[in-house]
């Protein structure tokens, strides 16, 4: 009889993850590597594999390393259950593979080391933000979920660096970018990385609470338009609101502007109402915060709609009235985090890409920073074997050992001041957003003569 795997569509409709799916949610290649490994008899040999990115996107000067403790729970729960596997022979794919390949799945456990930079970390274009020491079909396997965290929370991370530094410290910036974050799971993952780059708050509800924040968020014009509609007037719209949650902030752009702040300031100038803070959503941000500061002197206003660093840099140089903003489509999506993760070392043996505009640094590397007046300076790829120079600190940290996490993962607080001191780290010309330039990467001399060497195949295997 045959059996239906429990993913079966007709059974299982919903496309949701919990961690017990951790094991499948990856490429068919990764199983199907490992089952050759497996096979050939190489799939206990030790491998290193090494994250990074080679460049970084457009106008970004630095990336800020993000997603390692997500990345961390992944191998920590790797498991095949006796259905998952049941599920992958039921698909044929594996039907010429060794036996043994299901009993290594049956026990699989992740066993290896891993280094990693701190989260909140600067680094820059090949640079591994982590690496990964285990066993080859270990190693081989978790390349996927690895890069899929890692990737999109730098990304966030980063858009959340730089919009904390171009609004500056005194700035609300609230994380709204649910409904624009590329799935559920990724909501929370962006939620998680606005916030340790230095966002305030998030509007998503199971993100604030599972991370022990307080959500935050405003109203939507559908309550004022249906309040107005049923209560007579935008006033007793807000009035209702207001009564309910007096700290949250109106929109007050539903209909007109100006009109909606003169309404507020007259309840305000009465005593009949205290307002902690407004929001604009449209129309021109500059005039109308400067329209609505005059009218309402001492209450916040936020700003949001599609805002991102760029446009708040214009907001402020043209004088706008702004405390705070609501950041969500252009933080939680744009150009993409191309993380990569390469072998570099199997079996003791250096390894490299050597494809045209693909090519890799052998071995494994440590990151040695220098550092002058608080400032990064310049930055050396090495081999693990190189000593650092006066002044430079090793980047890449052990953080898991044969598979057990060798200290507690740092708070969200931690992950945010670790950010913050890393941005102020880097110069003015890293930092800016039209064409920054990247701190410089030196490459040690160790690492070049190994790189030489094993492009003219010495130390492989004869």
């Amino acid at each position: 009889m045959t059996t239906i795997p429990i993913w079966d569509t007709q059974q299982t409709p919903e496309l949701n993850i919990s961690a017990a799916d951790y094991s499948l949610l990856t490429d068919l290649y990764q199983l199907t590597m490992a089952a050759c490994y497996t096979g050939e008899g190489l799939e206990q040999k030790q491998a290193s594999f090494e994250l990074f990115v080679r460049r970084l996107p457009e106008d970004f000067g630095y990336l800020i390393a993000m997603g390692l403790a997500q990345a961390l729970e992944y191998l920590e729960k790797l498991r095949f259950s006796p259905e998952q596997i049941a599920a992958l022979q039921a698909t044929g794919i594996f039907a010429h593979v060794e036996e043994s390949f299901w009993s290594l799945l049956a026990e699989a456990r992740f066993t290896g080391d891993v280094w990693a930079v701190p989260e909140g970390t600067a680094v820059f274009a090949n640079e591994p933000f982590l690496r990964v020491e285990a066993p080859l079909w270990q190693a081989q396997l978790v390349e996927t979920y690895l890069l899929n965290t890692i990737n999109y929370q730098t990304l966030v991370a980063t858009r959340a660096a730089r919009l904390r530094d171009i609004a500056g410290e005194q700035a609300t910036l609230l994380e709204f970018g649910t409904r624009r974050a590329f799935s559920p799971q990724a909501s929370l993952w962006a939620a998680r990385a606005a916030l340790a780059g230095g966002l305030d708050a998030t509007s998503n509800v199971l993100a604030a609470l599972q991370l022990g924040q307080q959500p935050s968020g405003t109203m939507a014009h559908a309550l004022v338009m249906a309040l107005s509609a049923m209560e007579g007037s935008e006033g007793e719209a807000f009035s209702a609101f207001h009564r309910y949650f007096p700290g949250a902030p109106l929109l007050i752009d539903t209909y007109d502007t100006v009109a909606a702040a003169q309404q507020l300031a007259e309840k305000v100038n009465s005593g009949k109402m205290q307002l902690s803070g407004v929001r604009l959503d449209s129309g021109d941000l500059v005039s109308l915060s400067k329209q609505v500061r005059s009218l309402l002197p001492e209450v916040d206003i936020f700003a949001s709609g599609d805002l991102d660093e760029w446009e708040i840099a214009k907001l402020k140089a043209a004088g706008a009235e702004i405390d705070g903003y609501g950041l969500g489509t252009k933080l939680v999506t744009g150009s993409p985090v191309n993380g990569v993760y390469k072998l570099v070392e199997i079996n003791n043996i250096p390894v490299m890409k050597q494809s045209s505009g693909k090519v890799t640094y052998p071995g494994r590397k440590q990151i040695f920073r220098s550092y002058a007046e608080g400032k990064a300076t310049v930055d050396r790829l090495g081999l693990i074997t190189d000593t650092p120079l006066a002044q430079e600190t090793p980047l890449l940290q052990l953080v898991v050992k044969q598979g057990q996490h060798l200290q507690p993962p740092p708070t969200l607080a931690e992950i945010r001041q670790r950010t913050a001191a890393s941005v102020t780290s880097l110069s003015e010309q890293t930092r800016r957003l039209d064409n920054p330039i990247s701190v410089p990467v030196e490459i040690s001399s160790t690492l070049q003569e190994l790189t030489e060497q094993t492009k003219k195949g010495v130390g492989s295997r004869e």
